[in-house]
């Protein structure tokens, strides 16, 4: 029997062959056997989407901003097979989500906030049956974060996929934009973000560029730049999601926004596995097979909750 770090690599390097034979897909176009609804939240109603059996462990996978729950379209199918039930939503004012904001939260507010995002979070996580398994993705990591330190009593595991690993301005360690953050705001930023995803800065491939670029039809730019805001004061949570015994994974690629360097600190600070993959800032969309087979692992060598 292989060693446990030998059998894992042997895991990831079978998952990588198979991200290697990735093809094109209509990125617009979620898999057959996806179930969708509105689930109605305290910011208003969010797109949801769910498959895989009924009676399965659930999984929650979170997209982060100028994303959405398509992002999650090649790991879906593969969770579902493992006989989980696997979700994820639009965040408020986010792609098919983009009625959902501060407007409808009691007494009304006038921005995006964490708590908003936090509350519509916990509000998913009561809709079925509790723990969960979660992933975070990019800002949506921190919001797991701070829903996992209020409830941790909500969470089986939790994955931070290329999150915030910096407290405060976050946006400080960004390897391009980190220098200048700090001088402007957060909604100049989001509109600085929405020009380079529509006119496809990073050079994604054809077909994903086009529907980045087709969601900014329906998201709200409020919420895009409110967001970037909140990436500039990212609460420090590390001692306290340490202290919940949440088994915890931090995924992030080797060309992601921010430097390796920053991620290994954070996962050691957090005593949490550290995965990093030859790719950049969405392995759920370049990676999913490694992706899905380090969350496996992770859920199968998790203690069973209490």
């Amino acid at each position: 029997m292989l060693p446990d770090d030998d059998r894992f690599a042997v895991l990831l390097a079978d998952a990588a062959r198979r991200d290697a034979q990735l093809g094109a897909i209509d990125w617009s176009v979620l898999p057959a056997e996806a179930e969708r609804d509105v689930l109605d939240a305290p910011s208003g109603g969010l797109a949801r989407v769910r498959m895989g059996p009924a009676d399965g462990p659930r999984v929650l996978l979170v997209p982060g901003a100028t994303g959405s729950k398509e992002d999650f379209t090649l790991m879906m199918p593969a969770l579902a097979a493992a006989g989980c039930r696997v979700e994820s939503y639009d965040l408020a004012g986010q792609y098919e989500s983009f009625q959902a904001g501060p407007e409808h939260i009691d007494p009304e507010r006038h921005r995006y906030t964490l708590d908003l995002f936090v509350d519509d979070l916990l509000a998913v996580l009561a809709d079925g049956p509790s723990p969960v398994h979660v992933l975070g993705y990019s800002f949506a990591g921190t919001v797991a974060v701070e829903a996992a330190v209020r409830r941790p009593e909500l969470f089986v595991t939790l994955t931070l996929l290329s999150s915030p690993p910096l407290p405060g301005n976050s946006l400080r360690g960004f390897k391009l934009l980190g220098p200048i953050s700090p001088f402007v705001s957060g909604r100049t930023l989001g509109g600085l973000f929405i020009w380079a995803l529509c006119h496809n800065v990073n050079r994604a491939p054809a077909e994903r560029a086009a529907f980045v670029a087709a969601r900014f039809d329906l998201t709200r730019r409020s919420s895009v730049g409110d967001i970037l805001d909140l990436m500039q004061h990212t609460p420090d949570r590390t001692a306290a999601l340490r202290a919940t015994g949440i088994p915890l994974l931090v995924v992030a690629g080797t060309g992601d926004v921010w430097h390796t360097a920053a991620h290994r600190t954070y996962a050691a600070d957090l005593h949490a596995r550290l995965v990093v993959l030859d790719t950049g800032h969405s392995p759920c969309e370049t990676a999913p097979n490694q992706l899905t087979a380090a969350m496996l692992d992770l859920f199968r060598t998790r203690p069973e909750p209490a």
